[in-house]
């Protein structure tokens, strides 16, 4: 899947408060797929093991609650 195929929900911020600066590809954000599934760009985390062909990915709490405020949930 492209990525010009997902709907950007965060990164576009301006750097204050909770809408961090992210107008790059290089850091933390939340897509949404055209099923409505969503994926998570972010540092891989090392927290534990995941099963065979899963990832962990850690991102920051702001970048989290601009995708809910994106969505109007």
């Amino acid at each position: 899947m492209a990525r010009e195929a997902l709907t950007r929900l965060t990164g576009a911020g301006s750097g204050d408060g909770d809408d961090p600066p992210c107008g790059g590809d290089d850091c933390p954000n939340v897509y949404r797929t055209a099923t409505g599934s969503f994926l998570v760009q972010g540092d891989l985390s090392s927290a534990f093991t995941p099963p065979e062909g899963e990832a962990l990915v850690e991102i920051p709490e702001a970048v989290m609650r601009e995708a809910v405020r994106v969505l109007g949930w």
